[in-house]
Parts: structure tokens; sequence; C-alpha cells
């Protein structure tokens, strides 16, 4: 059922009910602790400078119930004890307070916990396609910023509560002191009420463009650090520092408003309080202008415990003002904590543990979410277990889409994806994913420890496990040379290693994992060709005795493939193995002799280069022996006729190789 946000904002705050009453019954003790002070106060001023309460008539029931508490003190310490009474509602004030302040932090706390767990919950429940269509920096900014906000208008109503009963109680006790001035003061200070209106309604204007701006940045800023390689290769550092900072400034305006406007309520409600106060007096008197020295007392104290009523009566407006500043956070959270929004993956019940006879994708037709286009149509393959299925065609036939089927990152519209017979959707999703080894093109690594990067997918794994996954993925070479072997720290996603390094890493880690099936995508299609070796070496131990789904670019890599599926335009073209799909001569020899032909030109222009070099090499050489010899004989250095004619000789040998060696170069082009 959908959820309003009041829904929202009431649902957790009634997860912490302890809270909210600890919070509410403290701030309501420290008021009434202060009525009593401020209600005794001024009488016992009186009673100190020599003028008691006796000499008063005509005092209200209230305070005639509360002096009488004294009457029966002898009158050498009656004095003391009232000073004491006032000294301990004080004390007992500020106690009540602190206690309601700390109860109103804890609640905040917990809020903000509840929140924070929740919405990482829901982003570890929630599919792929939330994630692939949201932007990495608005997650993080509602999960973070926004959600800190909503905890915060989530107290501020707690407070309102609060404040409230902190009014209605000082209301009854001005009610029972005089009802003729309370009514009067319930005007006045509902109109300073009234004009507070304008800066509470522009709160929320202002908290809004906040909410917005530090979206904005906050979204930018991830994208230019995600993106910082590009942004230094293009030589955009000057256009991403003025996108971003006009950003921050954008983000500042309107935090400046926002403090800006509510700063001003505070110096309205004081001014308005005042004037209200000064108002009150001057109609006091003329009211009550016959007799003043028999309700002096009475207006003494009236006045003094409306004072004290006043600044929660500020504190009111101050809330209302933050309340209506987070409204817009509220309806964020409100919106990223939604379910009823959102596609969830449903999960079966039934363990799997270890596949049995294999794997058969049955009349498989699939679309991307919100999308209309089918990327794969009706296909039907069968990957028997302990064998390979390889996966070829050119680029957007619908390869990576159906390897992310098996895992279940999407499911099918229509048809099954079955293993040993049971459709994949009845089994719990992540028993059968923990049995799936995945090693891509892309591949991930947390900025953490080699150790830790390789034990990600089992952490329970000893060293010696660690050691011998790396050895085996030929990983353990370059380990041992970094400057503190598995306890070196790669950076980001990686980036202290090369692009082998990091496919060599997620194959020790698959091997760890010991995967019951194995999905390989275009694992060695961005490698130099060094590096291609070692992972390729290392991917054919990985596959060993396993079934294998692969995804390969070079078609070298997959020849002994059991099964080959040519995909064209998300159909299944062609099945079969390299000979016989070779043989017969359709959509896969096609492929391969695109492969074959320009792997030839790239052999052959290779061979012409090292050719070309060699000659080059061999002409210097010759060249430098005719100049050489030629030089010293122009230079009259050699005087022996001997040897002019060895070096007239030698020059002459020289120049006849040099001939042969051109002829030799020049049949080799033709």
């Amino acid at each position: 059922m959908k959820r309003s946000p009041n829904q929202l904002l009431l649902s957790f705050a009634l997860k912490h009910p302890v809270w909210i009453i600890l919070t509410i019954l403290m701030g309501f003790s420290g008021a009434v602790f202060n009525g009593v002070g401020a209600t005794l106060i001024i009488p016992v001023l009186l009673e100190f400078l020599g003028q008691p309460l006796g000499q008063f008539s005509d005092l209200p029931p209230i305070l005639a119930e509360l002096f009488g508490l004294f009457d029966g003190l002898p009158d050498a310490y009656r004095i003391n004890v009232m000073l004491a009474a006032v000294f301990l509602t004080i004390a007992l004030k500020n106690l009540a307070n602190y206690a309601s302040l700390m109860c109103g932090a804890s609640l905040t706390r917990a809020l903000t916990i509840d929140m924070r767990e929740q919405g990482l919950q829901l982003l570890l429940d929630v599919d792929l396609s939330y994630h692939f269509n949201m932007r990495a920096g608005d997650i993080i900014q509602r999960l973070n910023d926004q959600e800190s906000r909503t905890a915060v208008a989530i107290r501020t109503l707690i407070e309102l509560a609060r404040v409230g009963l902190n009014i209605v109680f000082f209301i009854v006790l001005l009610l029972g002191l005089s009802w003729q001035l309370t009514l009067m003061a319930t005007a006045l200070f509902g109109l300073i009420v009234a004009l507070n209106q304008f800066a509470v309604s522009r709160s929320r204007r202002f908290g809004r463009n906040l909410a917005e701006s530090s979206k904005d940045y906050s979204i930018r800023l991830l994208e230019m650090l995600n993106g910082i390689r590009l942004v230094r290769s293009t030589a955009n550092e000057e256009h991403e520092y003025g996108l971003v900072s006009r950003l921050v400034h954008v983000r500042e305006k309107a935090a400046f408003d926002s403090l800006a406007n509510s700063s001003l309520i505070a110096p309205m409600n004081e001014i308005g309080s005042i004037l209200a106060l000064i108002f009150m007096v001057v109609i006091s008197r003329s009211l009550f202008a016959d007799r003043l020295d028999t309700l002096a007392t009475l207006l003494f104290t009236y006045l003094f415990v409306l004072s004290r009523m006043i600044p929660f009566l500020g504190q009111m407006n101050g809330a209302r003002g933050r309340f209506a500043n987070s409204i817009a956070s509220v309806e964020y959270v409100y919106d990223f904590l939604r379910r009823d929004n959102k596609s969830f993956m449903p999960d079966g019940t039934l363990p799997f543990n270890q596949l049995q006879s294999g794997i058969r994708f049955e009349d498989l037709t699939f679309a991307y979410p919100n999308s209309d286009q089918s990327v794969l149509k009706q296909i039907d393959l069968i990957l028997p277990k302990g064998t390979t299925l390889a996966l070829v065609g050119s680029s957007g036939a619908g390869k990576s889409t159906l390897a992310d089927l098996l895992p279940r990152f999407y499911d099918v519209d229509s048809g099954r994806i079955l293993i040993d017979g049971q459709d994949i959707r009845a089994y719990d999703v992540r028993s059968l994913r923990r049995k799936m080894g995945i090693v891509s093109q892309d591949t991930f690594l947390f900025n953490m420890s080699i150790r830790d990067n390789i034990a990600y997918a089992s952490p329970e794994a000893t060293e010696g496990e660690i050691v011998d996954a790396a050895k085996r993925a030929n990983a353990y070479e370059f380990i041992e040379r970094m400057p503190e072997g598995l306890n070196t720290l790669i950076g980001d996603r990686g980036v202290l290693l090369s692009g082998g390094q990091r496919q060599r890493l997620a194959i020790a880690r698959a091997l760890l994992q010991n995967p019951e099936i194995l999905i390989l995508d275009e694992a060695t299609s961005a490698l130099d060709t060094v590096s291609e070796r070692l992972v390729q070496k290392a991917l054919d131990d990985l596959s060993r005795d396993r079934t294998t789904l692969v995804i390969a670019h070079r078609l070298s890599t997959i020849q002994d493939a059991d099964q080959i599926a040519v995909l064209d335009a998300g159909e299944v073209v062609e099945v079969g193995t390299h000979d016989n799909l070779v043989r017969k001569g359709g959509a896969y020899k096609q492929l391969y002799a695109m492969q074959f032909s320009e792997t030839t030109r790239q052999i052959i222009k290779a061979a012409q280069s090292e050719s070309v070099t060699k000659v080059s090499y061999e002409v210097r050489n010759n060249l430098n022996t005719i100049l050489g010899s030629l030089q010293l004989l122009a230079d009259g250095f050699v005087d022996d006729v001997n040897e002019q004619q060895e070096l007239t000789q030698e020059a002459y040998q020289s120049a006849l190789l040099l001939l042969e060696r051109l002829k030799s170069s020049e049949a080799d082009v033709q």
C-alpha cells in the first residue's frame, strides 16, 4: 500500500516510542519546574524585601494554594525554604531540559540509523535496472544528507509536540492567575505567530532549493571523480572546475538564503514579544489603575510567568521554520525508500548446492525494462555439465545479455532457463550465485588489499588457499614484487595495477570461489599480447572440468569449445563445433575468415617491419665501413701502401655486400 510522506515519518517515529515519550515527558517536566519557579520568584523577592504576602489580598487561588505550602513554617525559616524551593525548581528545570535534549539526540541518531539501514537494504534488494537508471551521486546524497535532514524533521515534529504541551501548561497556569490578561496575551502572541508564518512559508521554498542544489553538486562531483582519467586525458580540468564551482556557488547561496530566513525568526519573535509585554503592562496599568497596590504581586507574577513562556513561543516558530525547510528532504527520502514504485526480483526457496546434469535456455525471449525492443528472441541452447558453450557474434548481438540472465541479473520475459531441469527462478538466488564465478572484461576491484580482493567471495579462505589461487591465476609472481605483497593496497578500482594484473586477480578470486558454473565475458579482449597469453593460460586452468559459458571476441580462444553458438540480432543462427561450423560455410566461417585475414595481415606487417629493420641495420653497418675507410684515405692518415690497398679492398667488399643485400630486400618486397 502506498504511503504518504507523513505516514513515512510516523512509521519511523513509532519505532522508538520510548525515546519519544522520554523526550516529551522530560521537556514537559522542565516546563512545569520552570512555571513553578517563575510563579514563586516574585513573591519570594517581596518576602525577602520585607513585604510579606499576608498584606496582599485578592490573590488568585493558584497563588494562594502555592504560598499556603509555606504558611506553617516559622518566620525565621520561611524565607530560606522559599529561596531553596526556587533554586530547586530551577535546577530541576535545567536537569529535565538536558535530559530532554539527550533523549532527542538519541532519537535522531536512532532514526538516522533506521533510515540508512532501510535504504541500504533497498539498494541491495532492488533490481539492477534501478542502479543503471539512477546516478550514484543522487543515491549517495539521498542516503546521507537527505536522510539526516529527514531525521531532523522527525525530531522537529517531536519538539513541536513537546513545546506545544509546555505552552498549554503555561496557558493553564496563566489562566489560573488571570483569565482576562490571558485572553489579551493570546491575542497579542497569536498575532506574532501569524507574522512568523511569512518566514515559515519561505523556509519551505528555501529548503527545496537547498536540497536540489545539494543533490546536483553531489552528483557532479562524484561523476568528475569517477571520470578523472577522462578529464585529464581531454585536458578538461578548467571546464570541470567551472561546472563544479558554479554548483558550489549555487548550493552555498541556497544555504545562505535558508540560514538568513531561519535567522530572521528569532529577532522577529524577540521584538514582537517585547512589544507585546510593553503593551500588556500599559493595558494592565489602565485596567487595574484603582487596585495597583493590592494586585502588584499578581501583575508582577503574571508578567514574569508570561516572560518565561515567551521562549517556548520562539521555539515553536523556529521549529515550524526548520520543519518547513526540511520538507523537501522528507519528500526525497520518501520517494527513495518507497518500494511500490521499484522492481524487485522474486526469490525462490530451493537451495542450489551442485550442478547435476546441465543448463538449458528454453525458448528464451528478453527485453530490457522500459524498452519494447527484444534483445533476445527464442533462444534454445543446451550446456551439459562439464562442457563449454561459447557465444560469438558481432557487437550488440545479445551475447552479454544472455550471460547476464544466467545469474539472474534480470529475469526473462518469456521462456525459461533450466538448471538440472528446474527453472532458476525456483532457486534461492544467493545460493545460486555463490556457485557461479564471473570474469568479465570490466573487472571490478575494491580499494583494499590484494588479499581482501582475492578472498572477497570466500572470506573464510586460508592464507595457503589464497596463495594457491594466486599462483594458479599466474598472479603470484607480480604480487611478490609489490611493496607489501598480498597486503598491498591497489587503489580505487585497482587503478595501481595494469589491465592484465587486474584480470588475473579476478581469475584468482574465481578460482578461490571454486564455482560450479563459470561465466567468461570477453575476459581477454582489452589486453596486450603478453597479458592475454598469461590471462588465457589462467582461464584455461580455471575452466578445466567446469561448466563454462564463454563470450569470445577472438575466435582463436574458443576453437576447442564443445559448442559454439553464433548470435545475430538476438537470435541463434548457428550451433556446432569449430570444425563443423567452418565446413558449413555460414556466419561463423565469415567471422573466422575476417579475423584470420586480419590476423594474417598483422603478421605480414610485423614481418615486413622486422625485415625492414634488419635491412636498415645491415645497410648502416656497410655504409659506416665504406665511409670510414674512404675518410682515412682522403685525410691522408695512412701512409703505408699495403694498408691503403687493404682499406680500398675492404670498402670495395662492403659495397658489394650492400648491393647484394639491397637486391635481396627488393626481391622480398616483390
